[in-house]
């Protein structure tokens, strides 16, 4: 059988519509890996694409699995790396937007209020939305790799 890589490292700079694409991409071809769709030896590519490594007739190996178990770990420190720095990215801006909150309660109750610190608080907020909901994202993106990496494991026992 032949020797199959899994696919380059991954980009160093993702857009996040970049990332959505490329995680939901891995996500699905791991599960049609899972599923029996896809043959245990095809690989991924940034893009979200496949290549199917099939050998009419061949059964994968022990060493076919492990190396996609490898590469999936790979995948997973890689999303748990990204995850962890917009864990940070988002709790940074969730405090500085309490405390451009409590500085705007504070102007309010001296009886000035701070038109451009009302701003401020506000593009804060917009930015912290589309944060979390990317966080999210990569957390459960995550969570479903761990429970892919299970499957796996069960298999390759069974």
């Amino acid at each position: 059988m032949p020797k199959t890589s899994y696919g380059a490292v991954p980009k160093a700079a993702f857009g996040e519509d970049d990332m959505r694409k490329r995680i939901n991409a891995y996500l699905a071809f791991i599960d049609k890996i899972l599923a029996h769709d896809l043959p245990v030896t095809s690989s991924f590519h940034d893009g979200g694409e496949h290549t199917d490594t099939l050998v009419k007739d061949a059964i994968p190996t022990r060493k076919d699995y492990e190396r996609l178990l490898s590469f999936h770990l790979h995948q997973i420190a890689f999303f748990q790396h990204e995850r962890l720095i917009h864990l940070l990215v988002t709790i940074l801006f969730a405090l500085l937007a309490f405390a451009v909150f409590i500085l705007n309660y504070m102007e309010l109750m001296a009886g000035r209020p701070n038109i451009g610190l009302i701003l401020l608080f506000v593009l804060i907020i917009v930015l912290l939305i589309p944060y979390i909901l990317h966080y999210f994202l990569l957390e459960n993106g995550v969570q479903k790799m761990y429970r892919q990496y299970d499957e796996m494991v069960r298999q390759i026992r069974s």
